[in-house]
């Protein structure tokens, strides 16, 4: 994670800072359950899937880094509290989230109305999109998905994602692989088991980069548009409404735009990552 400045904290919190106070107040969040949570222990929750690079994703010694762990520690810094990620399969999170079992989710969580009918979203953060992922040059260079719907195409996405979603309804002749992360789904794809991954074009296209070796293409450009949120429980509009401002200032600021950046740009952090076993 890069490091975070006081001085760009100060600038980008300024409206937080003011309200500290009040957060440590009982009376003041007694109509937030989650950020009255937050405060009593001295500590944010956040659920995410640690297997998505560059949003997110865990290096070699267990340490969970990139874009969204560092929004999410800005967030924490302005509530006052620490930070705590708490890694899960994907499907897992929004169950986890209802659960109360964390106090939100950043996991490249595309903001979808089915989604939202469950839980609230703040955002978007990062927008995104569905590619494809192969060793086959002529699959990534499709221009009609129709190309892959049949029998003789076996696709494979993360389990309880919109890319799962994609291959089910609009390629329903495929078969299809579900996987509990993106690792093993990209294992599935550099051990010929199946023909393509469907995943956010980031993910495909750092894959490119990652694993060098196994000439492996992507589509040029995204083929659906994607928003990426925070997931947060139905039940706290002042959790939202603290969020929104919380997002006003950081992308204001720039904060936001160089965040991103740092990790899109700057491909160093590709080394700390496993390898796909």
């Amino acid at each position: 994670m890069k490091p975070i400045k006081l001085i760009t904290l100060l600038i980008i919190t300024s409206f937080i800072f003011g309200a500290c106070n009040g957060l440590n107040s009982q009376t003041a969040v007694s109509s937030s359950p989650v950020l009255e949570r937050i405060t009593a222990r001295g500590e944010l929750i956040v659920g995410t899937a640690g297997s998505m690079p560059p949003l997110n994703m865990t290096t070699k010694s267990g340490k969970i880094i990139g874009i969204e762990p560092d929004i999410a520690t800005y967030i924490a810094g302005g509530m006052g509290v620490d930070l705590t990620l708490k890694p899960m399969p994907f499907h897992e999170l929004l169950p986890a989230l209802e659960a109360g079992e964390v106090d939100m989710v950043m996991s490249n969580m595309t903001i979808t109305g089915k989604r939202n009918l469950k839980v609230a979203f703040v955002g978007p953060y990062f927008l995104s999109g569905k590619s494809i992922l192969t060793k086959d040059i002529a699959i990534a260079s499709i221009n009609d998905g129709e190309e892959l719907n049949n029998p003789e195409t076996t696709l494979a996405a993360l389990k309880g994602s919109t890319s799962q979603q994609v291959v089910e309804k609009l390629l329903p002749k495929a078969k299809f692989v579900a996987t509990e992360t993106y690792d093993d789904a990209v294992k599935l794809v550099l051990d010929n088991k199946v023909n393509a991954l469907v995943a956010d074009y980031p993910i495909c296209l750092i894959s490119t980069f990652r694993y060098p070796e196994h000439e492996l293409s992507t589509m040029l450009k995204p083929f659906t548009f994607e928003p990426i949120g925070i997931a947060v429980p139905a039940n706290d509009p002042l959790l939202v409404n603290w969020l929104q401002n919380f997002f006003i200032s950081f992308k204001g600021s720039g904060e936001l735009e160089r965040t991103t950046k740092y990790w899109l740009d700057n491909g160093a952090w590709l080394k700390l990552l496993p390898e796909v076993e």
